[in-house]
């Protein structure tokens, strides 16, 4: 099929294109295009305007601090998978990326464009809810910054509204004594998980588990994150406790059957990955330099 027509602009300013973005209700973005081009091709999205935004250089950047990692909206998948000071600050992040799609992908597409594309099967808004990540936005109107807890409300739907483009997502820090790992199942490699699970395991100075956070894709209609730290009240990570998280998982999560795969076998991965990503993550906090473990 073929896109329905559309009006093409390439504004040169942050400006120019926020008074497109106002004047037109139903104008989209296009920053990497590897989500939006296929919907447009098959007319699932019709926008009346196409704002191509690759004009504005200033917002291709990955910024990082001891707080986290800031990512603009022109930021390749690449570019913050090959950041050596995001990896150091953040590794969940390059962790992740390698699971998204193919190289191709990653060198075109965007990060912010992928977690404000809101699809719950893939890999980046879901560690944008795990992590507790921020998206700022502006409009002309001005700028505000929406939590992750409140940015992601149905399936490829977010809280980003029409008149205005996402600048920036802001990942914090991975904090001392704590692991991160993610895994997912797939069909062929590069294609859309069955299911995946990322997690978040903090531990105290004595090593005993504090924290456990989990966030699934592919199981829900948007990002699911528990927190699984009830299944480990006695401070570790005994065979016990880690099939008690799973059974958490299992109970939580609201797969659809679909050509792919059933509800239950989903359901079923969503529990081997918990057990799988919970030990590596765990694994990765107790580690002499928590921080420096990858």
């Amino acid at each position: 099929m073929k896109p329905a027509p559309f009006s093409y602009v390439r504004p040169a300013t942050l400006d120019e294109a926020l008074d497109v973005l106002g004047s037109d209700p139903h104008a989209k973005v296009l920053a990497g295009g590897q989500s939006l081009v296929p919907m447009l091709s098959m007319r699932i999205a019709s926008p009346t305007t196409l704002v191509d935004i690759n004009g504005l250089a200033e917002l291709a950047y990955v910024r990082t601090d001891e707080d986290g990692v800031r990512i603009g909206a022109l930021a390749r998948h690449v570019d913050v998978e090959t950041d050596v000071d995001a990896w150091r600050v953040q590794p969940l992040l390059r962790h992740a990326l390698r699971l998204v799609a193919h190289p191709t992908i990653r060198n075109r597409g965007t990060t912010l464009g992928s977690v404000v594309h809101a699809d719950a099967a893939a890999e980046m808004p879901a560690v944008a809810a795990l992590l507790d990540a921020a998206v700022t936005v502006a409009s002309t109107r001005g700028r505000r910054t929406i939590e992750a807890a409140d940015l992601f409300v149905g399936p490829l739907e977010c809280t980003v509204r029409p008149a205005e483009l996402a600048l920036e997502l802001q990942v914090p820090a991975l904090r001392p004594g704590s692991g991160a790992a993610i895994d997912e199942v797939t069909r062929r490699h590069g294609d859309y998980a069955l299911c995946g699970v990322a997690a978040v395991v903090s531990v105290g100075a004595a090593g005993a588990i504090e924290r456990v956070r989990a966030s699934y894709l592919s199981v829900s209609p948007t990002p699911l994150v528990l927190n699984l730290s009830e299944a480990f009240v006695d401070g570790s990570a005994s065979d016990a406790n880690v099939d008690a998280a799973a059974e958490i998982a299992t109970g939580a999560v609201d797969p659809e059957t679909d050509i792919h795969g059933s509800a239950d076998y989903r359901r079923h991965l969503a529990g081997v990955l918990t057990r799988r990503v919970v030990r590596a993550a765990h694994a990765r906090a107790t580690a002499s330099d928590a921080r420096g473990a990858r």
